[in-house]
């Protein structure tokens, strides 16, 4: 191999890497975009923040309640920053905690009936705003972006040791 055909193969290796690196920071760039209107929209139509809204998505997919160290997990934050939210919760009447019957150390927070239905009526405008975000892309791509999505995902977990 000449010196040329070297440097032909490390520029090919590096558009590649940038390649890599412009599909990352398009990505960020869509979540973000897409994150700040609907943080805008539930601040400016519901007066709600979404972590209020996350944690009370997690605790609707879960009905039987779930622990602080459970919702923590399940959104990927720490404990702190969960409990400020659950408290804030707890004072608007969206959620109760109670002693957890099997652990007197840990508490289970639930939805109060208020909580799940003012959880619906967020959902509904949450989902209508995603539709009309995404709906330029038609069915098709939507789905096709979703499993090249999935397939990435898949890939960043193996990577990772979870997959």
């Amino acid at each position: 191999m000449n010196d040329s055909s070297v440097a032909l193969d490390y520029r090919a290796s590096d558009a590649k890497q940038r390649d890599s690196v412009r599909l990352w920071l398009r990505l960020l760039t869509c979540t973000r975009i897409i994150e700040k209107q609907v943080k805008r929209r539930f601040a400016d139509q519901y007066d709600i923040t979404l972590p209020r809204f996350d944690v009370m998505a997690a605790l609707d997919r879960h009905p039987e309640g779930m622990t602080m160290g459970q919702l923590s997990q399940a959104l990927l934050v720490s404990n702190g920053n969960v409990t400020g939210v659950v408290q804030a919760l707890v004072r608007d009447g969206y959620v109760g905690v109670a002693p957890s019957p099997t652990d007197g150390r840990s508490s289970i927070v639930r939805l109060t009936e208020q909580g799940r239905h003012c959880f619906a009526g967020l959902a509904e405008a949450h989902q209508d705003w995603i539709d009309a975000m995404l709906g330029g892309l038609g069915h098709d791509r939507q789905t096709t972006l979703y499993e090249l999505l999935g397939t990435l995902k898949d890939t960043l977990a193996a990577q990772n040791g979870k997959g």
